[in-house]
């Protein structure tokens, strides 16, 4: 049975009217898997609040305090791309929080699956993009400290370039980024991952699947990862608002398989965070985030 990770904090955040993150998308996204029989109540698990002090592992603790505290600068809330509030603190620290859980459930069982996370916009001292603190690189530096794993790869198949992972990557050497991303999209400015593969606008499904394929293919058996933290975002659908790629709800589901395979296949465990996806029908986003979780079914009871 596929561990599933999931706190009720992630969608009870209070937004302007017209904000364009949906935020409900994670309690509609649980909702639907039960309802359709992707997922059952036994399969979820609830993650603790991560700790301030450990996110100063990977984080500056004067940006951590004023971020907890409420006293970052007016500028800082507008990058960030959210509204501060007590809400805001709270969901933030169970999603990071549930993004390291799952990572060592993975370890435990070859995969687990976050219902949350993928918040690669967030730098050393500062948030962007509706990321506060960085799940992908704190969870894998997590599994390194704890002796879980000696090097752990993060596959970000979000549309968007993972700027704040690669940034905090440059001072860690154990933790390999590689990014898939849409070249002509957000952020502008692009610091290098350990791996970029910048895709042109509008690419398909067959390209797609091709380019991540070879990529991923060759860089397990480049860099022989222990353990693989996969951003299973979904802006890359051709109906996404922020997307600007052409994959098909087909497509996406091709492309989580694919990804699950290969981690399987090599006997890497594999802990996923569901990452960016946005629509103003939260039916069609389910639909789109659900695609992982049915590859990982259909994967796992062929055993």
């Amino acid at each position: 049975m596929v561990p599933l990770v999931y706190h009720t904090s992630y969608s009870q955040l209070v937004l302007p009217a017209r904000h364009p993150f949906p935020i409900t998308k994670y309690q509609h996204l649980q909702q639907y898997l039960l309802t359709q029989g992707i997922a059952t109540e036994s399969q979820f698990v609830s993650p603790a609040p991560v700790s301030i002090d450990a996110l100063c592992r990977i984080h500056s603790a004067q940006y951590v305090q004023d971020f907890i505290n409420g006293t970052l600068p007016a500028g800082a809330i507008r990058r960030l791309g959210f509204p501060w509030s007590e809400n805001l603190v709270n969901r933030t620290l169970h999603s990071v929080g549930g993004s390291a859980l799952c990572a060592r459930l993975a370890m435990e069982h070859g995969i687990a699956l976050h219902l949350a996370g993928g918040y690669h916009h967030a730098h050393y001292d500062f948030g962007s993009g509706y990321c506060v603190f960085n799940d992908l690189v704190f969870a894998a530096r997590e599994l390194i400290d704890n002796g879980l794993a000696e090097r752990v790869m993060i596959v970000d198949c979000d549309v968007h370039q993972g700027d704040g992972t690669a940034t905090l990557c440059q001072q860690e050497p154990d933790i390999i980024s590689l990014s898939l991303h849409c070249d002509s999209n957000f952020p502008s400015r692009k610091p290098a991952s350990d791996y970029d593969v910048p895709l042109a606008k509008g690419m398909g499904d067959n390209d797609y699947i091709h380019t991540l394929k070879e990529t991923l293919s060759y860089l397990i058996r480049l860099e022989k990862p222990d353990a693989i933290l996969y951003d299973a975002g979904v802006d890359i659908h051709q109906d996404d608002r922020l997307g600007y790629l052409d994959v098909s709800t087909q497509g996406l589901f091709e492309r989580d398989s694919l990804v699950l395979n290969i981690a399987k296949r090599a006997g890497i465990p594999l802990a996923a965070v569901i990452g960016g996806g946005y629509s103003t029908n939260p039916l069609h986003l389910s639909e789109r985030h659900s695609q992982l979780f049915i590859a990982a079914k259909l994967l796992w009871q062929e055993e």
